[in-house]
C-alpha cells in the first residue's frame, strides 16, 4: 500500500522500489481492495524479495518490522514504520492501516520533495 501511494502521489519525481524480507506469493487482496477505494490499482504488483542492492541504491528506506534482516548502509535515511499487519484482516480493519500509511507517505513526500 505504501508503494502504491508513493507512486500515485509522487509520480515520476520518486523512483519506488517495493520489497519485503519475507514476501508472500501475492499481494493481499484486501489491501488491493482498500487501495482501489482510493483510486489506486496495486493489483498487478508482485511481491519481491528485498535485496542488498536495492537498499544500497536507495536514498530512503522504509521498513515495516524488518528488524535485523534488513541491510543497513551509512548515509541512508531509514524509517521503521510500526503498523498493524493487514494480513488476514477484513476491509474494516485494513482501512485504518491504509489511512495511516497515506498520512506517513504525505509527511515523507513533504520532507523529501521540493515544494512545487
Amino acid at each position: 500500500m505504501a508503494a502504491g501511494y508513493l507512486a500515485a502521489l509522487a509520480g515520476d519525481r520518486v523512483e519506488v522500489l517495493s520489497a519485503g524480507s519475507e514476501p508472500k506469493d501475492m499481494i493481499n487482496p484486501v489491501a488491493v481492495e482498500a487501495m482501489a477505494e482510493e483510486g489506486i490499482d496495486i493489483a498487478g504488483n508482485v511481491p519481491k524479495v528485498l535485496t542488498v542492492d536495492a537498499v544500497r541504491e536507495s536514498d530512503v528506506v522504509i521498513t515495516m518490522g524488518c528488524g535485523d534482516t534488513c541491510p543497513i548502509f551509512p548515509g541512508k535515511r531509514y524509517e521503521d514504520w510500526e503498523l498493524d499487519d493487514p494480513a488476514g484482516q477484513g476491509i474494516e480493519a485494513v482501512r485504518p492501516i491504509r489511512d495511516e500509511i497515506r498520512r506517513r507517505i504525505d509527511v515523507l513526500l513533504a520532507e523529501i520533495l521540493p515544494a512545487s
